[in-house]
């Protein structure tokens, strides 16, 4: 069984859009609860991005989907 994943991901929102990124997941198990927890960083940030937190699911580049629960969000700089 896979521990950790790192390497690139598509982040879907409930309007079925989809940004490409890199995710960096590791398994946890809190509270007899088995799942996984981690990062995902965008390719380019959108609006649609920024006010996503609801809906959301996480494609790895194997074809696994999984339901994202957003626990936060770092503050994103844009490149100017």
């Amino acid at each position: 069984m896979t521990t950790t994943y790192s390497g690139p991901a598509r982040l879907i929102l409930v309007d079925g859009a989809c940004i490409s990124g890199m995710a960096s997941l590791s398994t946890t198990h809190r509270g007899g609860l088995n799942g996984w927890g981690g990062t995902f960083r965008p390719d380019e940030v959108t609006t649609d991005l920024r006010n996503a937190v609801e809906g959301l699911q996480l494609e790895l580049s194997y074809d696994r989907v999984g339901t994202v629960a957003v626990t936060g969000m770092r503050k994103l700089l844009d490149r100017t």
